[in-house]
């Protein structure tokens, strides 16, 4: 499964599939609702449905509309498709399991945020994604610029996904495209927390994302030289690496390092 960089393209500007898939992103989202104007919404699905009759090599999923008139059809297009599945936005459990592909559930309201365990525990969820500006809305809250208002919900996220044994999570969409220094220090800070990428809106955010999102040479060589000496004391024994003491715990996420320093 794609990880680090999921780009959103309108699902109404064909025009610009080729080039979302050609970014770099390790995924594209083709957007059905909320960058479509109402009038174009058929349009648009006709549009992803032809694109998607010969799919790019990187991954796409189509972002559906929350609304069940155009839920249901939506979500028969993207079943007929080449797509990898369905993000559901303003997820809930039942709109989730309604769903007949694999889904990305964007947990952006009140509702998904008060219900996380059920929303991961339904069968067609493989990973949750975090929507912060209509959260942000519905909570009244104001993030500041490290967004620590929204830690809590985040943690929460991440404890959701783990606990019903769903991939690491993916971050919300940086809005500011000319904060280049935010892009990472944001990105490498919801790295820390559990996420295993995040969304973006631009191609120009996607190799920011990826690298913030990818262990440097000098976390790939101390998670290597960790396994390396846990490997060859055998299972159970008690070792230290690099002066620290090395557990089942250290190596488990010595692991998890080198496979994001592979996506």
């Amino acid at each position: 499964m794609a990880n680090r960089s999921y780009l959103y393209v309108p699902g109404h500007r064909p025009d610009r599939f080729g080039k979302a898939a050609a970014s770099g992103a390790d995924a594209v989202i083709v957007d059905l609702e909320d960058a479509v104007p109402p009038e174009a919404k058929r349009e648009a699905r006709s549009a992803v449905a032809e694109w998607l009759d010969e799919p790019p090599a990187v991954p796409v999923w189509v972002r559906v509309n929350h609304r069940d008139e155009l839920l249901v059809e939506d979500l028969a297009m993207v079943a007929a498709s080449g797509a990898a599945g369905a993000v559901i936005p303003k997820a809930t459990a039942a709109a989730c399991a309604a769903s007949p592909v694999p889904v990305q559930a964007l947990v952006e309201t009140a509702e998904g945020a008060a219900t996380l365990g059920r929303i991961a525990g339904t069968p067609p969820v493989v990973r949750l994604a975090l929507g912060e500006a209509d959260l942000c809305a519905e909570l009244g809250v104001v993030p500041s610029a490290d967004s620590c208002e929204l830690w809590a919900i985040r943690s929460d996220v991440v404890v959701a996904s783990a606990a019903a044994g769903l991939a690491p999570p993916v971050g919300p969409v940086p809005v500011d495209l000319d904060d280049d220094e935010a892009l990472d220090r944001t990105s490498r800070q919801l790295r820390r927390q559990g996420f295993c990428g995040r969304s973006v809106i631009h191609p120009r955010q996607v190799a920011a994302v990826n690298a913030a999102f990818t262990p440097d040479a000098a976390e790939v060589e101390r998670a290597r030289r960790i396994v390396e000496v846990h490997e060859a004391a055998g299972e159970g024994a008690a070792v230290t690496a690099d002066g620290s003491f090395v557990d089942f715990a250290v190596v488990r996420q010595a692991r998890r390092v080198l496979e994001q320093a592979d996506p």
